[in-house]
């Protein structure tokens, strides 16, 4: 396909943004088209920034020369990046074995979260619910976004960026969307999934790094919101076998697989990766998770060189006021190093609050659609040029990504609305701003869960509560057997788990697939004599004040978010009752 027909299908999409008709940096035009749409028919080139055919060690052209940015005039700003099915796969969360030197420079200047949860541990769901502060049973996306499964969040949801455009704060977007409608999830600069290649937007560090420089070399004076949500280290087994089970091949110069000129594949040994207890310890499992590591360290990519002792991030002084903010958003590690010296190189890393976390659990046992602590327990730094008391330090306040949408309003001063979705009723935050807890810790103590499905076929509501060291889940549809999602049911772990079970052979799991399969309605764990959720408390009398203490608090805060849900499963909801859970008498 010639450059031009390139060019022609990337602006003719209906969900093009408007800054498009700007050029990217000299030199690097063409490639960067190419980038988004993928091989040409009949060949079987990837879809990456540099053709197999240049040799591994040259520095491609498609990079660009040094580039010399514009000055601009301090304004607002909050990037925010997020990690695709990321954990604790990092220095700063005492992982030895993996090789995380940006991730880890950013936690020397963040505050650096021990107890941070997400509130749905599924990515469509979760995602919205960063995206509004809204659970995903009150804003609408119960489950994924795409394809045949098809969730969208409610029409009348006033989502994040939706607020800030109205506030004049220019939004940003790159890497994977994965929520809809378009009417919720507005954003004036945005290189998803909806206009190229997922895997360009969301894995191809050089591209997100030049996408990056383009958002910020716009000479929109406005504060920003920049979101960059990397596809990393999410599975591809299922999607696109030929790069590997992370995609751990794409782009790293070997024959067919393209090459990232930004990225410098670091390999990692089966023995010595940092088994998670919930992982079997088998070499399918540790090959599986040694893999994820090498996606991971794409993320990490860059040189983010700040020096260990500095307590600024340049020699400027943080810019003081709204007009001098902005905001990053960062998911996973996905090239952090190179997307933070671009802010730096435009002067704006001191009026920027950057907030790093992940959506939901790691693809394996008791990971990803799971409430399980294992499911739900999320990375998260925040770092505030305008709050640097706190900076290297761990909070072990809880932090939930409900509360990613207050803290950017916080940062911005802006209130949120006074609406209704359905009825009369006035829609409330449940989560709270952050930005206190950068000054001193905080007595947060509780976190809330919320799950119904994963892909459309999977239906197994379940609610959780941690709430000091305890963790209570109600599973709703407890007498069916918990569903296997398509991409984990094709992964190296689970099919060899699936194996070994079918010829009784050890699994050297911490569990076995029926205890897996089939669970408790009510599942309480006490996380300080029992790190590994083993040992279910909730039909133990020591511990039935605490039942019971933790039932109110959920269903308290299902009433506060509208949970329809809420009377489930021996009851069902009818608001012009009173009561307005009514009985069913089905025997559970």
């Amino acid at each position: 396909m010639a450059g031009s027909e390139l060019r022609l299908a990337e602006q003719t999409h209906e969900h093009q943004p408007r800054e498009l008709e700007d050029s990217l940096p000299a030199g690097t035009c063409s490639r960067l088209i190419n980038l988004s749409c993928g091989p040409a028919a009949g060949t079987n080139t990837p879809p990456l920034l540099v053709p197999v055919t240049e040799p591994l060690g040259h520095q491609s052209s498609a990079v660009g020369p040094p580039h010399v940015v514009p000055e601009l005039t301090a304004c607002p700003a909050s990037p925010w990046a997020t990690a695709d099915d990321g954990g604790f796969e990092s220095g700063v969360y005492n992982n030895s074995a993996i090789n995380t030197p940006n991730l880890d420079a950013l936690a020397r200047r963040s505050l650096i979260f021990r107890n941070a949860f997400t509130s749905v541990s599924s990515c469509s769901p979760s995602r919205a619910s960063i995206l509004t502060g809204l659970p995903q049973h009150q804003n609408g996306m119960y489950g994924l976004h795409q394809d045949v499964h098809h969730f969208n969040s409610f029409d009348k949801v006033q989502s994040l960026p939706l607020l800030l455009s109205q506030a004049h704060i220019r939004t940003g977007i790159i890497g994977k969307k994965h929520v809809g409608p378009e009417t919720v999830y507005p954003f004036d600069f945005a290189y998803t999934e909806e206009n190229g290649s997922v895997l360009q937007v969301g894995r191809n560090i050089t591209r997100i790094k030049l996408l990056v420089r383009k958002f910020l070399q716009s000479q929109d004076k406005r504060p920003f919101f920049l979101y960059i949500a990397f596809h990393d280290p999410h599975r591809c087994g299922h999607s696109q076998p030929q790069y590997g089970a992370f995609c751990e091949k794409f782009g790293n110069g070997e024959s067919g697989m393209g090459w990232i000129p930004d990225w410098k594949p670091q390999p990692y040994s089966p023995e010595h990766v940092q088994l998670p207890y919930f992982v079997p310890d088998t070499p399918a499992a540790r090959a599986d998770l040694a893999a994820q590591y090498t996606t991971i360290g794409r993320m990490d990519q860059g040189k983010y060189q700040l020096g260990s002792g500095s307590r600024t991030w340049g020699p400027e002084p943080p810019a003081q006021g709204l007009a001098g903010r902005t905001a990053l958003l960062f998911s996973l590690h996905a090239g952090i190093g190179l997307v933070l010296e671009e802010l730096r190189s435009t002067g704006l890393h001191n009026s920027t609050l950057v907030i790093y976390t992940s959506d939901n659990g790691i693809p394996f046992p008791s990971g990803r659609t799971n409430l399980y602590w294992s499911g739900t327990a999320e990375p998260m730094l925040v770092s505030s040029p305008e709050h640097t008391e706190r900076w290297g330090q761990v909070s072990q306040a809880y932090a939930s990504l409900l509360d990613l949408t207050p803290t950017i309003l916080d940062w911005f001063d802006i209130p949120y609305p006074s609406y209704s979705i359905f009825g009369t009723k006035t829609v409330q935050l449940t989560g709270k701003s952050l930005l206190p807890a950068l000054l001193s810790e905080q007595p947060w103590i509780t976190a809330f869960s919320s799950q119904s499905h994963h892909e459309v076929t999977m239906y197994y509501p379940m609610r959780a509560i941690q709430h000091q060291q305890f963790r209570l889940i109600h599973n709703l549809n407890f007498r069916m057997p918990f569903p296997i999602d398509q991409d984990f049911y094709l992964s190296p772990t689970f099919q060899d788990l699936l194996n070994r079970t079918r010829a009784r052979q050890p699994t050297h799991w911490n569990k076995t697939l029926h205890q897996y399969y089939y669970r408790d309605r009510w599942e309480l764990f006490d996380r300080s004599s029992d790190p590994t959720e083993s040992r279910n408390l909730a039909s133990d009398s020591r511990y039935a004040e605490v039942l019971e203490l933790l039932k109110a608090r959920l269903l308290k805060w299902q009433w506060d978010t509208n949970d329809p849900w809420v009377c489930a499963p021996d009851g069902v909801l009818e608001e012009k009752l009173s009561p307005q859970c009514q009985p069913l008498y089905n025997e559970l």
